[in-house]
């Protein structure tokens, strides 16, 4: 009971003893506390500024995100890597950029994401490994490129038809184009003796893909779309190979413009994404039809983006090049566009909504790289596999670069900000530069989503900041003679307002002053 009585009494006493120190506290205090937060805050404000500019995002913000957020039970976005369906070939083109830059193209990261491929691919139909194919998913997994030839060699010991050997031995131990083609074709005569039993059809597809990439890149063009276009007529299932991307590509090297647009009129839509999306849920012995409804149900919500900047570019190539000979922005500034090169370019505003990074390459802005063998849609990865291989079309179609450099960057002003919003598509990822850092090399500069200018109040906000706490630290050294500055600056500040109040007062009767008063 006695404490009871004693515990408001200590609590007043407490009051009162703060109340006492707050009142012993000389100006002085007060104006070093504000003076130093002042400091601080300016600081970091300045630290903010600085990190802005150089990185394109809040530190605050950035840490918030990634240490807070774990610990309050948020998920991380996760993006999802695909295959490069235009990769170069580790022997023959990759090997001669070490040799000759005594650069690695390609990252660990990037290699690893291949031999799970590889295994997956080329092994997961069967049911139990054979002895060679032990040998060949070891092979896949070894870091050193001489551990993996010798393995595919083992491999061909044991059994002489091992057609995964034979691929990897034309990926990689090959230093030419035409010796890949060679290995290529024993490959297919090994894995076609077991493709009619159902093994090794993941395998054939793979290998008849190499090799109309090697008559690509041998010059028999013709006869390299004749066989993409037999692929897929074999397989319309495997759109997730992205077969089409290597035949536009090649149609467009032919110049065969009316084809490439009926490639495009088939798969820049949602029948691709489809098609992908059953292939991967198929189980034997379903119906098509269910499998078509079962699509239907539980299709990804994103199933109305184009599938590649490839889609997306072409497109915007093919409505360029219809009026790009006769544009120029003089004119279309006076007499306003045309139905023609509106569309032409509204495509270029859709395709680098898509993947911003691709026309700095195209408009040589920035250097260009060999392109990893797997790319993040919508990153920079994949900015870089198609510009190098597509920048060659733009530049045939005249002032085709030319109309991209006009209005490219006009799309980031129809784009909402933040990014949280998006136009045309979803909202574009914000993991996409992490994964990138991890699949381009190290001496590459990652492209970064185009932000914003920095925001006139954070460079206000850091003056004012830093201009206080630089009057806080004078008032402290000097707080007599910055007392007469304030006195002198606030009686120069007023002096107009008085001696207008003045002239006010004379003008107006003093009755009607009385009450402007009062009110």
């Amino acid at each position: 009971m006695v404490y009871v009585l004693r515990s408001p009494l200590k609590l007043q006493e407490t009051v009162n003893a703060a109340s006492v120190f707050l009142n012993t506290l000389t100006p002085k205090f007060y104006v070093a506390l504000t003076g130093t937060s002042s400091l601080i805050s300016g600081l970091i404000l300045i630290f903010e500024w600085w990190y802005f500019r150089k990185y394109g995002t809040s530190f605050i913000e950035q840490v918030s995100v990634s240490h807070l957020r774990p610990l309050l039970g948020g998920v991380e976005n996760k993006c999802k890597v695909w295959r490069n369906p235009l990769n170069l070939f580790r022997g023959a083109e990759y090997s001669r950029y070490t040799w000759v830059m005594g650069k690695e193209p390609l990252t660990y990261y990037d290699m690893n994401l291949s031999a799970q491929d590889h295994q997956t691919f080329f092994l997961g139909d069967t049911q139990q490994l054979r002895p060679e194919d032990s040998v060949m998913q070891k092979a896949w997994r070894e870091r050193n490129p001489q551990a993996r030839i010798q393995a595919a060699y083992q491999a061909i010991e044991m059994n002489r038809e091992c057609a995964a050997a034979y691929v990897l031995l034309a990926e990689e131990e090959a230093t030419t184009i035409t010796e890949a083609e060679r290995l290529f074709k024993q490959a297919l005569k090994s894995g076609m003796e077991l493709s009619h039993t159902g093994k090794d059809t993941n395998l054939v597809v793979y290998i008849k893909r190499r090799l109309a990439m090697c008559a690509r890149k041998l010059g028999r063009i013709k006869e390299a779309v004749k066989m993409m276009r037999d692929l897929m007529k074999e397989f319309p299932l495997l759109g997730m190979l992205n077969i089409h991307e290597n035949l536009l590509e090649a149609l467009l090297e032919l110049q065969a413009y009316a084809d490439v647009q009926a490639v495009l009129a088939k798969y820049d839509g949602k029948l691709i994404q489809l098609s992908c999306y059953c292939t991967f849920h198929r189980r034997p012995g379903r119906d098509a039809s269910i499998l078509y409804i079962n699509c239907l149900m539980f299709l990804p919500s994103d199933i109305s983006l184009p599938k590649s900047a490839t889609i997306c570019y072409t497109s915007a190539l093919l409505k360029a090049r219809a009026v790009s000979d006769k544009f120029s922005p003089e004119a279309a500034s006076r007499r306003g566009l045309s139905t023609a090169e509106m569309n032409a370019v509204e495509a270029i505003h859709r395709a680098v909504e898509f993947n911003p990074h691709v026309p700095k390459y195209l408009l040589e802005m920035k250097s260009l790289i060999l392109p990893p063998e797997h790319i993040l849609k919508r990153g920079d990865s994949e900015a870089v596999a198609y510009a190098f291989f597509h920048l060659q079309h733009w530049k045939r179609a005249e002032g085709a670069l030319n109309l991209l450099h006009c209005t490219w960057e006009g799309t980031f002003r129809i784009i909402p900000y933040p990014l949280e919003k998006g136009h045309l598509f979803y909202p574009y990822p914000g993991c996409t530069e992490t994964a990138d850092r991890e699949l381009l090399p190290s001496f590459h500069e990652v492209s970064v989503y185009p932000k914003k200018e920095l925001p006139f109040f954070i460079l206000f906000t850091a003056g004012l900041c830093s201009f206080c706490a630089m009057l806080a630290m004078l008032t402290h050294q000097f707080p007599e003679l910055m007392g007469v500055f304030v006195k002198a600056f606030f009686s120069t500040l007023f002096a107009p307002l008085g001696f207008f109040a003045d002239k006010m007062e004379s003008f107006m009767p003093s009755c009607l002053w009385h009450q402007l008063a009062n009110v």
